[in-house]
């Protein structure tokens, strides 16, 4: 009886050193996987800011070289009118070194009726191009005649960051017409 003892007493202490024993190895496994994903979140971290941080040089790049195209998604007719979504992917303003091609919706009029036009131009050369860089990222602007008695100005506020930019148009004889939309490189 007593060595019956002894040997249930022996499986006993050795079924809870095996669970100890494998309690611990899922511990040190967990803490192993813990481990690894923190690892791969870091990785992720840093592959997305240097991704975020090429973005920007590639805007910054782009706003520099005057080559880029402005792509509008919304307009609305100012100070307060209504937003419209641009479906439309050929309207755009494309700057080139030596040239500005417009192609964009613009309502007329003060006061309504406004009627619609599209402004379909190639602008040969441009007056007072200037480009300003801002906290966030840039300021660019020009003016023309576009082939009328009227003078536009046009003016881009872009962002560096999101990559996003709204183009104010503006003339003395019509209200202004805001766009959003993006930039790409020529």
């Amino acid at each position: 009886m007593k060595s019956k003892n002894i040997i249930t007493l022996i499986a006993i202490i050795i079924a809870v050193l095996g669970i100890n024993i494998v309690i611990n190895a899922k511990g040190d496994a967990e803490a192993e996987r813990t481990a690894e994903r923190t690892a791969q979140q870091e990785a992720r971290r840093e592959r997305r800011a240097e991704r975020l941080a090429n973005y920007e040089k590639y805007i910054d790049s782009i706003v520099l070289s005057h080559s880029f195209r402005f792509m509008p998604q919304t307009m609305q007719q100012l100070p307060a009118g209504q937003i419209r979504t641009i479906f439309n992917p050929s309207y755009e303003v494309a700057i080139w070194n030596d040239a500005v091609d417009v192609c964009m919706p613009f309502l007329k009029g003060y006061t309504p009726p406004y009627y619609p036009v599209v402004f379909n131009y190639v602008l040969p050369s441009v007056e007072d191009y200037t480009t300003e860089q801002t906290s966030h990222g840039w300021i660019v602007s020009f003016s023309s005649n576009m082939f009328s008695v009227n003078e536009y100005k046009f003016i881009f506020d872009i962002s560096s960051h999101y990559g996003g930019a709204q183009l104010t148009i503006s003339s003395p004889f019509y209200n202004s017409m805001q766009y959003n939309g993006n930039i790409v490189g020529n």
